[in-house]
């Protein structure tokens, strides 16, 4: 019993009645009363190693346990190898036994029944094996698997140096000339200039009724020999924001009827206007790129359009997986799109945004590709396409060109910038040096590296540096 009063004993002896109130048993009171406990129970090494918390004397008061006739509760106090002998039947040599207790009995208050002895397994209400905490005997759970650990020498530092100086540096020139091999020309039309013939339209808002329309000059000194891209790009414009990117229903894009009525109220506060659900909703949408761009070759003061393709600027899984418009009709979008109305700083309705079917509403590719939404501030994303049609031929000649643009996209509000881009590609993509340098960098740092580590070792490698230990 812990944490109450201790019971008193069970008719306790005459001379034990008669002991003065604290003194110890004597050695001649043995017909019943109390023994004082040892901290270290008679045959406690014939127990199993259990944890400081498992190991507990038996149950006792103020260090003393009922021996002889002073029972507990009214119940006989014997000793313990007495009791385990009567539950063995008297068989076999019953040595020192001591009552086990697991750690997780103990934390909840019940105490094991069992009673071990030698030679065999636990006695009593347990009856089970002792448990431990022990890990099993496996290469793993013993830290016994086989590990491999590099020795750092001479003879294997310096060659790994230079073998990798060897590689990136010829890697490192080659993507750079293929890098500088990409013809790329830019022009800035945002018209904060006063001298840019944009500025004029440097003012323009969303809800402006006439577009504004300027046009730029400006002559090419090379040939872009293979296919041209066409890109628009903006900066400090930060399509990477947290509410901006969730701004959409992916569910509407992908021709859902009930989400084309319904939208997510993700798309907050550009979910519906004048109580109309608005298609396609949401801030992505609503803010669309939508200036016209068109190019034109002059060759003796007459001016030539370039043909730009719309299609195929797109990615497939987009156009054919991610955006479909509503089922039904597909030949009247007009009729798809009923009870719904344009986004907020749309001139135009979605199922007008081009005059092909197969450009048309939610799989208009330049809706598409404004939708994927990028990861900086400063972007571009593929406008058209100028393909090469005659092989002896480049695709845009040397020579003089101009930019007619329907400035319709505002973007001094946020001292934005907007600009169009021709660029050729290759088989590493667009122009971007970094990657060649980045290379030519590394295997220069690990090639001088090796040379500066081989002279090291070859002037002190050699020399003996154990200390001579005296007589």
């Amino acid at each position: 019993m812990r944490g109450g009063p201790c019971p008193a004993p069970a008719a306790p002896s005459s001379a034990h009645a008669q002991r003065p109130r604290g003194r110890p048993p004597a050695p001649g009171d043995a017909a019943g009363g109390w023994e004082r406990v040892s901290s270290r129970a008679p045959g406690a090494s014939l127990l199993p190693r259990l944890s400081a918390q498992a190991r507990r004397p038996p149950v006792t008061c103020g260090g003393w346990r009922p021996v002889g006739d002073a029972g507990l509760r009214g119940s006989p106090a014997v000793p313990v190898a007495a009791r385990g002998a009567g539950r063995r039947g008297g068989s076999g040599r019953v040595g020192a036994m001591a009552v086990n207790y697991s750690a997780k009995e103990e934390a909840d208050g019940h105490p094991s029944g069992g009673v071990g002895v030698p030679g065999g397994g636990a006695v009593g209400g347990g009856g089970g094996a002792v448990k431990t905490r022990k890990p099993d005997n496996t290469a793993f759970k013993q830290q016994r698997l086989p590990a491999w650990q590099p020795i750092l020498t001479a003879g294997t530092v310096l060659p790994a140096f230079f073998i990798i100086g060897l590689i990136f540096i010829p890697i490192g020139i080659g993507i750079f000339v293929t890098s500088n091999n990409i013809r790329e020309y830019e022009i800035d039309y945002t018209g904060t200039e006063p001298s840019s013939p944009c500025n004029k339209c440097l003012n323009v808002s969303w809800d402006s009724t006439t577009p504004c329309t300027c046009t730029i000059n400006f002559t090419l000194e090379h040939s872009f020999e293979s296919n041209v891209f066409m890109y628009y790009g903006l900066s400090n414009f930060y399509q990477n924001h947290r509410r901006y990117v969730k701004s959409r229903d992916d569910s509407q894009l992908n021709g859902d009827n009930s989400s084309l009525l319904n939208p997510s109220k993700e798309c907050e506060p550009y979910r519906t206007n004048e109580d109309k659900p608005i298609a396609p909703c949401g801030a992505i949408a609503n803010s669309m790129f939508n200036d016209t761009l068109e190019l034109y070759r002059i060759e003796n003061d007459t001016r030539t359009p370039i043909t730009l393709i719309k299609k195929g600027i797109a990615w497939w899984t987009d156009k054919n997986v991610k955006f479909r418009n509503p089922t039904g009709d597909g030949n009247n979008l007009t009729a798809l799109f009923q009870g719904t109305t344009k986004p907020v700083n749309w001139p135009k309705p979605v199922y007008m945004l081009d005059s092909e079917p197969d450009n048309n509403g939610f799989i208009n590719e330049d809706f598409i590709v404004w939708m994927r939404t990028a990861a900086l501030p400063t972007f571009r994303k593929l406008y058209r396409l100028i393909e090469r049609k005659d092989n002896l031929q480049p695709t845009l000649q040397a020579g003089k060109y101009s930019l007619d643009i329907a400035y319709n996209y505002p973007v001094h509000s946020f001292d934005g910038r907007k600009r169009m881009i021709l660029s050729t590609i290759s088989w590493m993509g667009g122009k971007n040096p970094f990657l060649g340098i980045a290379y030519i960098t590394v295997g220069s740092i690990c090639f001088f590296l090796g040379v500066v580590l081989l002279i090291i070792h070859h002037k002190y490698g050699n020399r003996n540096t154990s200390a001579d230990i005296p007589n």
